[in-house]
């Protein structure tokens, strides 16, 4: 059996690394990069998986996600695991080899929020997150063979969880603090519509969490597949002829699809509660929002999270199975392809992982 440091790749004086840098709308490379060497307080990971999310799609084929466009090439990718290969100058607590996750956000500067948000650091006006283009110099992500970390940004996996499922805790993180804004969800009815990657871990956040009955609607048959094997008790398929149920208390909206409002709403029983997990469009969009007043529904919205990726390795470690997310799995070398397969709504993908180093 090797050891944790036999685990770590090992590292030549300046030697390159490969990198999956998009440069612009539809052209994403490989690239070559130096490798980074620790700084004071920091840690230099050898990363092994990468998750794709439907940000690094986005600034593969426009260019911007969001309103964060590109002015330079970007390292995609903010869900990562891999293993500590070196530690900088004054970081204690943490041992070479040690397999590891990263929480992508960190706030910039040193304003206090105010007292309404004190706490929900996700609502921080000025963020850093890995693979984003919000800032000039942008944050690059962690598709790459190696990259450096703040110390405080390092979140050691729990014993018996791989690499491959704590790059998925940070896509858990996000369903658990989606779950997180009902205050419990212990015994009640949960409708989860939009079953892609993050609404089927919707469907397993609302289980974990004590939820009675799960119910899973989406378009595609594939992901209704995957929603099953993530907890769901009973699934919509609303290409063949299903609809949405009626009057469910806690619905989560996944799908970000401004025609799905009217009929999710109108399925959120009176008096209940819609979380808006699924990002809507930043531009004008029909939608139909009648139901929001007359059924006296609350409508809040889930961004990201605070903390909740600690919860996730913990769930990770009592033995919530996210394997069935997995559907693809793809060596960085033929990233495009990767992403390309997560696009295609024809693929039936759900999560495409990409194997950022050869023995993974």
């Amino acid at each position: 059996m090797k050891t944790a440091e036999e685990h770590v790749r090992p590292i030549a004086p300046a030697s390159p690394m490969k990198a999956v840098v998009v440069h612009g709308a539809g052209d994403v490379r490989v690239d070559e990069r130096d490798r980074p060497v620790p700084g004071p307080g920091e840690v230099l990971l050898a990363l092994e998986w990468g998750g794709i999310c439907g940000s690094d799609i986005a600034y593969w084929k426009k260019g911007a996600s969001g309103t964060a466009a590109l002015t330079h090439p970007l390292v995609l990718g903010h869900e990562v695991a891999g293993r500590i290969a070196a530690l900088g100058a004054g970081v204690t607590g943490l041992d070479v080899g040690r397999p590891v996750t990263v929480h992508p956000a960190r706030p910039v500067g040193d304003g206090a929020l105010p007292e309404r948000i004190a706490g929900r650091t996700n609502l921080h006006p000025r963020v850093r997150y890995f693979g984003s283009a919000a800032f000039d110099p942008h944050t690059d992500g962690g598709f790459s063979e190696y990259r450096t970390v703040p110390a405080d940004q390092i979140r050691p996996l729990p014993q018996g969880v791989g690499t491959e499922q704590g790059a998925l805790a940070e896509p858990l993180a996000v369903a658990l603090h989606a779950v997180g804004r009902v205050p419990d969800l212990r015994g009640r009815t949960v409708l989860v519509n939009g079953c892609g990657p993050i609404g089927s871990l919707v469907v397993a956040a609302a289980r974990y969490r004590g939820a009675g009955t799960v119910l899973a609607a989406d378009l595609a048959p594939a992901s209704l597949k995957v929603a099953r094997a993530m907890g769901a008790d009973e699934i919509r398929d609303l290409t063949a002829g299903d609809t949405l149920p009626e009057d469910v208390e806690v619905v989560f909206e996944a799908s970000g699809a401004p025609a799905a409002l009217g009929p999710v709403l109108r399925s959120t029983a009176r008096g209940g509660t819609l979380v808006q997990v699924g990002n809507l469009p930043g531009t004008a969009a029909p939608a139909a929002l009648g139901d929001l007043v007359t059924r006296e529904i609350t409508w809040i919205g889930s961004y990201r999270f605070v903390d909740e990726i600690d919860e996730a390795l913990r769930a990770l470690r009592d033995g919530l199975d996210v394997t069935p997310l997995i559907t693809h799995r793809f060596p960085l070398e033929r990233a495009e392809e990767a992403l390309a397969v997560a696009a295609d709504p024809g693929s039936g993908s759900s999560k495409v992982m990409l194997r950022l180093a050869a023995g993974a």
